[in-house]
């Protein structure tokens, strides 16, 4: 009888499978279609030139040759371009998680005085700012132009972001922070011990939140610093693709390099910048549902 019943659930109608099977097409067609676009990227930086020039759609390099890779990190400016990236995402990833976290347990209290205007504060910075040229003054006023922490300190905090951890936060139990006071605990001892070890799904997605916007900023880097020291990977990127005579400001001529073209060049710096966030992305992404989703609860 069990297997009888079971049999009986898993048949389907002829409309019902042929639905099944349409839906099942679309989502193919729509994971085709977000997905190719980067595999072309790839698949044509590590194709031979003048086979990638002749069009058409590939889904397997023509003429496999590395040269591209080759050539571009001989330079020593992509070094330097990707060691600031990553000494940007990282320092600034914890910096905003930390102030978030900070301005969020206040706030998430319902008892705090001035707790609704302070909130109207944050909130008004999500719908206005001040505008590019006070916020370059400010930045010059505090003498950070041409340094490191004009990179960070200009777009630390996100009050969208914050809002997010907010609302997180006013969902815990109560019980937790009045017991913990009772045992004489001070709120940063609780914020530490108590409220963020039980806030790592939110904490996780509000650092790939902040992780990906610190790695794919570069209006900062233009701003604020002139130094080629100073010099992000997607500054370097937009530079190299507006340049009309990048194979020469890149590998000089001759060579190996004789072979290749702009367009490839193009292709294997995109390819070498959104590497590293696809690779960071499936660790973190099951954390992006809860990290949308916990903020519609209003408070």
């Amino acid at each position: 009888m069990l297997f009888v019943s079971r049999r009986k659930r898993i048949q389907r109608s002829v409309p019902e499978r042929v639905g099944n099977a349409v839906i099942v097409l679309i989502l193919l067609l729509f994971a085709f279609s977000t997905t190719y676009p980067f595999w072309h990227v790839l698949m044509y930086s590590i194709s031979d030139s003048g086979q990638a020039m002749s069009g058409g759609l590939f889904f397997l390099p023509r003429d496999p040759t590395l040269v591209s890779y080759d050539v571009l990190f001989r330079t020593k400016q992509i070094f330097i371009a990707y060691g600031n990236t990553i000494w940007k995402t990282l320092i600034g990833t914890v910096l905003s998680l930390a102030l978030s976290a900070l301005t969020a347990f206040p706030l998430a209290h319902r008892k705090l005085p001035g707790r609704n205007l302070l909130s109207m504060v944050f909130f008004f910075t999500m719908l206005f700012s001040g505008g590019m040229i006070p916020t370059y003054l400010v930045v010059q006023q505090l003498g950070m132009i041409d340094t490191p922490w004009a990179l960070i300190l200009p777009n630390v905090l996100s009050a969208y972001n914050m809002f997010i951890i907010r609302n997180y936060f006013q969902q815990l139990p109560s019980s937790l922070e009045e017991s913990a006071f009772i045992d004489g605990a001070t709120p940063p001892v609780v914020l530490w011990r108590i409220v963020l070890p039980i806030s790592a799904p939110i904490l996780a997605a509000n650092a790939m939140f902040y992780g990906v916007g610190n790695w794919n900023s570069y209006l900062d880097c233009i701003l604020y610093t002139n130094s080629n020291t100073l010099q992000t990977l997607q500054v370097y990127l937009r530079n190299l693709i507006s340049s009309v005579g990048s194979m020469d400001s890149i590998a000089g001529v001759g060579g190996a390099t004789a072979s290749l073209s702009e367009e490839t060049i193009k292709m294997t710096a995109i390819s070498v910048s959104v590497i590293p966030v696809l690779v960071a992305y499936p660790f973190l992404q099951r954390y992006y549902a809860s990290g949308i989703t916990v903020g519609a609860v209003k408070g």
